[in-house]
C-alpha cells in the first residue's frame, strides 16, 4: 500500500470540497495515508466568458486534470461526473464513483418562490446550461434566460446582488458547500432532467497504477455508480456530448431501474422525453433502448441539426 498519494482536482471551493469528501472517504479505509491536493486551472476555469453551450470540444473542465495524472504528477483525479466526456482517455480508468446525492436542479431567486410559477413575469434566469435553458423556456416561456458562467459563489453573488432575479444550480453543489439555506426551491428531476450523473464524484487512476486502482476502487459504490453510469449511457448511445440538450435520470426502486431522459432542440421547440423501467441488472441495456427510442422518434434529426448550425 502506498502511504502518500497527490489528487488533481480542479482550482476552486466545490472542487476542494468535493475533493476533501474523497479524500475522507479513502482515509476511512487507509487511516494512516497522506494525501497532498494539487489544484489545476482548467480550460473552463480560464476561461469564464464562453457560454457552455457555444462550445465545440468537450473536456473542457477535465482535460488538464487528467493530463496531470497520465503526466504522473498526480496519484489520482477527482471530477464532478457529470463534467467527464463519454469517450476515456486512453491509460485512465474511473477507479470509483461515489457521494451520488441530491442530483436535481435548484433554483436560487432574490424573491421567495416556492415554485417556477411563483417567480415573476419576465424574470431573468441565469444558467451556463443549454439543457437548463431550454427546460426553463418550456415552464415559463415568458422568462428570459441569460448565460451565467463562474464558480458557485460567484453565480450566487449574481443573484444575492441582484444582477440576475434568479439562477439555476445543481443542489449538490450547494448542499457541499454549506449553502442549502439559499436555496429557494428545488425542481423535481423526473420533470425538470438533471444532466446524466449529476451529484456523482468520479476518481480516475491510471490503467497501469494497479496498487493506487485498488486503494481507490474502495471507495467506490455499487449504487452511485449504477444510476450514474445508466444516466451517462443516453449520452453514450445518442452521441451527443455533455452541453447538449439532454438530460436523464435514474432512480432505483428495489431490485428495479427506472430512467427518465429528453433530447431537445436548443430553443425547446422539439422536445421528446421518454421513460423505461426494468430489472437493476439490465440497466445499460434499458437505457441504450430509451436513447435509441428517443432518436427515432426524432432526436437523431433534432442532433444532426444541431451539429449542422
Amino acid at each position: 500500500m502506498r502511504r502518500s498519494l497527490t489528487a488533481a482536482t480542479r482550482g476552486g471551493v466545490l472542487a476542494e470540497v468535493q475533493t476533501q469528501i474523497v479524500c475522507e472517504a479513502l482515509k476511512k479505509i487507509y487511516p494512516d495515508i497522506e494525501i497532498k491536493i494539487k489544484k489545476i486551472a482548467s480550460a473552463g476555469d480560464k476561461d469564464r466568458r464562453t457560454s457552455l453551450w457555444d462550445l465545440k470540444t468537450s473536456g473542457f473542465f477535465t482535460t488538464q486534470i487528467e493530463d496531470a495524472v497520465l503526466a504522473g504528477r498526480a496519484d489520482f483525479a477527482v471530477h464532478s461526473f457529470k463534467d467527464l466526456p463519454t469517450a476515456g482517455r486512453e491509460g485512465l480508468q474511473m477507479s470509483a464513483v461515489l457521494d451520488r446525492r441530491c442530483p436535481e436542479d435548484c433554483i436560487v431567486a432574490t424573491v421567495k418562490a416556492k415554485s417556477i410559477e411563483e417567480l415573476k413575469k419576465g424574470a431573468v434566469v441565469g444558467t451556463s446550461s443549454l439543457r437548463r435553458a431550454v427546460q426553463i423556456k418550456r415552464l415559463r416561456p415568458d422568462l428570459q434566460v441569460t448565460a451565467l458562467r463562474g464558480n458557485v459563489p460567484t453565480r450566487l453573488k449574481k443573484v444575492l446582488d441582484g444582477t440576475l432575479d434568479a439562477a439555476v444550480l445543481a443542489r449538490a453543489g450547494l448542499e457541499r458547500l454549506g449553502q442549502a439555506d439559499k436555496i429557494s426551491f428545488c425542481l423535481d428531476p423526473k420533470e425538470f432532467i438533471p444532466a446524466p450523473a449529476q451529484g456523482a464524484l468520479t476518481v480516475q487512476t491510471r490503467s497501469d497504477d494497479n496498487v493506487v486502482t485498488k486503494m481507490i476502487s474502495s471507495i467506490d459504490e455499487r449504487i452511485s455508480r449504477l444510476v450514474s453510469l445508466a444516466e451517462r449511457q443516453i449520452l453514450v448511445a445518442t452521441k451527443c456530448g455533455c452541453h447538449a440538450p439532454v438530460g436523464a435520470f435514474a432512480e432505483i426502486d428495489s431490485d428495479s431501474i427506472e430512467i427518465t431522459a429528453f433530447i431537445s432542440d436548443s430553443e425547446g421547440g422539439k422536445f421528446l422525453k421518454e421513460k423505461i423501467k426494468g430489472p437493476l441488472e439490465e440497466s445499460i441495456d434499458l437505457a441504450e433502448k430509451l436513447a435509441n427510442r428517443l432518436l427515432d422518434s426524432g432526436g437523431r434529426e433534432i442532433l444532426e441539426d444541431m451539429e449542422n448550425h
